[in-house]
């Protein structure tokens, strides 16, 4: 069951999928939107860093007509429901007041729950989007990570036969078997941008980093890389370096404030905002 799409019925919250319209060229949010439009939350776990600051930077500037907002859920000084009841305050009684967005790749529970518990506390009518993965974006963006850390060639042209850095990829997540089976997607456009093996793991359940490399040494890979499909504040760096020490496999750096990653944020509240305003473009 994934614990960011159930929702109880009492809480005043809508969730809509933004996967049918989500186009890779769509304008992803309207150029002109009305003064009392909601706000687009960034829900980030962990307390800080310089990930989540970016990712808000970027979104504000490409779209300055949104009201731009930045909570950390381990942080109680950043409160989720105050900011939402603060949202509310700024528009007409009755109206959405605010479109979280959490900042995940994949299937969160943790996350996922303490937003719900905000909202229901706020009492603020509210829409949760969907985690930003997967997408083609995101594997294109991991490709990029990968080769910036010298585990896979920039270029996917196949006329030289040039070996590669690697022979085998795990695309590793949080958020247990869920968030895994999530990747898969990711883990089969990656595999066709390479053309290697790439197999799913989780960092914080089963099947963990060991399963996946045992699995691809299995078919005659030897040299591992670990792609961290994550965008960075979900888990401590350390925790993903010994992962990837612990099979001998390289490892490259999460996504982090990738370009991509601003423009999933953006896709997914303007999907969001036409299910709040189907009069809105």
């Amino acid at each position: 069951m994934n614990d960011g799409h159930h929702v109880p019925q009492e809480l005043p919250v809508r969730e809509r999928s933004f996967r049918t319209s989500s186009g890779r060229h769509r304008r992803p949010v309207p150029a002109h939107l009305p003064p009392d439009a909601p706000a687009l939350v960034l829900a980030a776990p962990g307390t800080g860093g310089d990930i989540p600051a970016a990712v808000k930077t970027i979104v504000s500037v490409d779209h300055p007509q949104l009201d731009v907002r930045l909570i950390h859920l381990g942080d109680a000084k950043t409160n989720l429901a105050e900011t939402l009841t603060e949202c509310a305050a700024k528009r007409p009684a009755g109206s959405p007041a605010a479109i979280v967005v959490p900042l995940v790749t994949g299937p969160h529970q943790q996350v996922y729950r303490a937003i719900r518990e905000a909202v229901a506390e706020s009492d603020v009518m509210t829409t949760i989007a969907d985690p930003l993965g997967p997408h083609p974006m995101l594997a294109e963006a991991l490709h990029v990570k990968l080769a910036e850390s010298g585990l896979a060639r920039a270029d996917r042209m196949r006329l030289f036969n040039i070996a590669a850095p690697v022979d085998g990829i795990i695309v590793a997540t949080v958020g247990g078997q869920e968030a895994v089976r999530a990747a898969d997607a990711t883990v089969v456009l990656l595999a066709a941008r390479l053309t290697l093996p790439v197999v799913a793991a989780s960092l914080d359940a089963s099947p963990g980093v060991g399963d996946a490399a045992q699995r691809l040494r299995n078919i005659g890979a030897s040299r591992l890389a670990l792609a961290p499909f994550l965008i960075g504040p979900e888990i401590d760096p350390l925790k993903i370096t010994k992962a990837a020490e612990s099979v001998g496999a390289g490892c490259s750096d999460p996504i982090g404030a990738h370009t991509a990653v601003a423009q999933l944020v953006a896709l997914s509240y303007g999907s969001s905002l036409t299910g709040v305003d189907p009069d809105l473009p």
